[in-house]
C-alpha cells in the first residue's frame, strides 16, 4: 500500500470519527432538551394536579352543603305538611263546634217564648244576608289561597 491510500483511510477515519463525535453531542443536546422539557411539563402537571384536587374538595364541599340544605327543605316540608294538616283539624274541630254552639244557641231560642217573635224577624234578614256572605266567604277563601300560593 502506499502512502498515499494510508493518508486516505485515515482521514476517512478521522472524518468518520469527527462525524460520529458530531452526531453524538447532537444526540445528547437533543436528549437534555427533551429531559428538561420533560421536567417542565411534570412540574405543570404537579400544579395543575394540586389545582385539579383542590377543585374537587370544593366540588365535595359544596356537594355535601346541597345534600344538607334539601334535607332541611325536605324536613321543613315535611313539618309544613303535618302543620297543615294540624290546621285542618283545628278548623275542622272549630266547625263542629260552631255547629254545635249554634244547634244549643236554636235550642235554646225555641225554648224560650220570647225569642220566637224576634226569630221570624231575624230569619228575614238572614236570607236577605245569605247571599251576601256566601260571597263574603267565598272571597276570603280565594284571599286565603292566593296567600298560600304566595307563601310556597
Amino acid at each position: 500500500m502506499d502512502s498515499t491510500t494510508v493518508v486516505w483511510i485515515v482521514a476517512v477515519i478521522a472524518a468518520i470519527i469527527v462525524i460520529a463525535a458530531l452526531v453524538f453531542a447532537v444526540r445528547n443536546m437533543r436528549n437534555k432538551r427533551r429531559h428538561v422539557e420533560a421536567e417542565r411539563m411534570r412540574e405543570d402537571i404537579t400544579m395543575h394536579t394540586a389545582k385539579v384536587d383542590k377543585r374537587e374538595s370544593l366540588a365535595n364541599e359544596t356537594e355535601a352543603r346541597a345534600r344538607a340544605a334539601a334535607a332541611e327543605a325536605e324536613a321543613k316540608a315535611a313539618e309544613a305538611a303535618r302543620l297543615k294538616e294540624r290546621a285542618a283539624d283545628h278548623r275542622e274541630v272549630v266547625s263542629s263546634s260552631r255547629e254545635d254552639i249554634e244547634e244549643r244557641r236554636k235550642h235554646a231560642d225555641h225554648l224560650d217564648p220570647k225569642t220566637r217573635v224576634q226569630d221570624d224577624a231575624d230569619v228575614a234578614k238572614d236570607q236577605e244576608a245569605a247571599p251576601r256572605g256566601a260571597e263574603q266567604q267565598q272571597a276570603a277563601q280565594q284571599e286565603a289561597a292566593r296567600r298560600e300560593a304566595e307563601r310556597r
